[in-house]
This record gives C-alpha cells, sequence and structure tokens, in this order.
C-alpha cells in the first residue's frame, strides 16, 4: 500500500495559531532567524502545514510582534503597580531597559510605530496608555505629555538598545550612567510642573 502523501494527511495533532507563534518566540530567543521553514522544521511540520494557522511570514511576524508588545506592556505594568509620580516614571523606564536587556531579540521583532498597524495599533495604544498614566500626576497638558512620552522613549530605547548590542565598551559603571538618565529626566519632569 502507497504512503498517502503530506497533502492528504490530517493537521498535525495540537498544532494551533497560538504554538505556531510560541515557536517563533522560542526561535527568537534563540538568535535564530525567523522564517516559515524555520518553524515549520522546529515543529516537525512541512512548511506548508503553517498556512492553516497563519497568512504568511508578514503575518506571523505581526502575530509575534503583537505578543511581545503585549508581554512588555505586562511587565511594565507590574513594575509600576501601586506606585505614582516620580516613582512610576523610573520603574517603568527601569522595566523597559531590563526587558530589552532580557528579550533584545523580541523586543527586536517590535515594529517602532505600532499605532500606524492594524494588527498592532490595540497593543501599542495599551502600552501608550500605560505611561501615559505613570505621567498623569505630574498634570501635563496635552502636548507636553505627548513631548515628555516621546522624550522617555527616546532616551529608554536607545540607552537600552545600544547596551544590548555590547555598545558601551569602556569600564564605567553602566547602572551608574542609567541612573543618571533616569534622574535627568525625572529633575525635566519635575521642573515642568513646579509653580513659577
Amino acid at each position: 500500500m502507497s504512503r498517502p502523501s503530506d497533502r492528504a494527511r490530517p493537521p498535525r495533532a495540537g498544532l494551533s495559531t497560538g504554538k505556531v507563534v510560541r515557536t517563533a518566540l522560542d526561535l527568537l530567543d534563540d538568535g535564530a532567524e525567523l522564517t516559515l521553514s524555520s518553524v515549520a522544521a522546529r515543529l516537525g511540520v512541512a512548511t506548508p502545514s503553517l498556512y492553516k494557522h497563519v497568512k504568511g511570514l508578514e503575518h506571523l511576524r505581526e502575530l509575534v510582534a503583537e505578543r511581545c508588545l503585549r508581554d512588555m506592556t505586562a511587565t511594565l505594568g507590574r513594575a509600576a503597580v501601586g506606585r505614582s509620580g516620580p516613582d512610576a516614571v523610573a520603574a517603568l523606564l527601569h522595566a523597559y531597559r531590563d526587558y530589552v536587556l532580557t528579550h533584545p531579540h523580541r523586543y527586536a521583532a517590535i515594529p517602532r510605530d505600532p499605532l500606524s498597524r492594524p494588527v498592532l495599533a490595540a497593543a501599542g495604544q495599551a502600552q501608550l496608555d500605560l505611561c501615559a498614566t505613570a505621567l498623569r500626576s505630574f498634570h501635563l497638558e496635552q502636548d507636553e505629555l505627548i513631548h515628555q512620552l516621546r522624550l522617555l522613549r527616546a532616551a529608554v530605547h536607545g540607552f537600552a538598545s545600544l547596551e544590548a548590542a555590547g555598545g558601551f565598551g569602556l569600564p564605567q559603571d553602566v547602572d551608574e550612567s542609567f541612573t543618571r538618565l533616569v534622574q535627568l529626566h525625572l529633575a525635566d519632569l519635575t521642573r515642568r510642573t513646579e509653580p513659577s
């Protein structure tokens, strides 16, 4: 009796969109290239089997980015819970840096402009809202709030990305440098909210 072709085989038991995404995340954590064939090989299935669960590589990358963004936001939220004012902002910045250093490949998988992408917009907005909440006690006008969110994001993204890439080679303590960066931004926030 001849062996049935791959096309005639039923879907592999237990294979789901969630499992495909989790496998893609494992590949990222291993520093491997994210391709449909690499995901299929890790799962032990033929690449065409993935199309039952994702529309293609770009769709998979969006699902992975959404998962990373939501996980990162959850991490930031845990750091900021129960805190307010400068303490909340400092906790967010430290948690952001820690996420980048702990999960550099996952962080790199998140597009820099998630709000402009339909699949990522809700997750991006959730992270933006969380950060805005941490700044609420500073009573900033809307325009100033956006400026401060941009400044804080640019500062921590730049510092953490450089650090994750090995960009700080001099012997001075990197933690001390980051602490000073946080203090610099907190001082600016405080100055802007003090009565003139």
